[in-house]
């Protein structure tokens, strides 16, 4: 229950009871607070009891803790067999080893020279090298300083 109250902690809430309840009465309260917890688990403790009573023998077995989702999950996860294949599977693949390599290629791809096969009467639709037409994709040429750019009538 105060696992996680470290020393400095507890030499605090001495010196806060000792300063407010005073070093006369603080061994009464101290009495009261252990009663009241002890009574508190003691009413916990019936209050499962009967929880398990009223299921039926069916959930003799049944703990309260498996109602946190966190520990449900893991007590499923720890019975389940079929995930010692899965822990293997995921230990060989590599997110950022696999963006990484992705990335490259993505990124030579883009740098490698580009060399289109001038366009020939013969092919005048081998602008990008695939013979599919112009590559829409790739940014265009600015038109000298008096010719027109092109116009498009589905622009408009």
């Amino acid at each position: 229950m105060f696992s996680d109250i470290g020393a400095l902690e507890l030499v605090t809430l001495v010196v806060l009871a000792v300063l407010i309840f005073g070093p006369d009465k603080l061994p009464k309260v101290i009495q009261d607070v252990s009663r009241f917890i002890r009574k508190v688990r003691e009413f916990s403790d019936s209050a499962k009891a009967d929880i398990r009573s009223e299921l039926g023998p069916e959930f003799k077995d049944f703990e309260f803790e498996d109602l946190n989702p966190k520990t449900f999950i893991r007590k499923q996860l720890a019975e389940n067999e079929d995930l010692k294949d899965l822990k293997e599977l995921r230990s060989t693949f590599d997110l950022k080893k696999e963006m990484n390599d992705v990335a490259d290629a993505v990124h030579s791809r883009e740098s490698a020279p580009s060399v289109a096969p001038a366009a020939t009467p013969s092919a005048p639709a081998a602008v990008n090298g695939s013979g599919t037409g112009p590559d829409l994709l790739k940014k265009q040429d600015k038109p000298d300083g008096g010719e027109r750019p092109p116009y498009d009538a589905d622009a408009t």
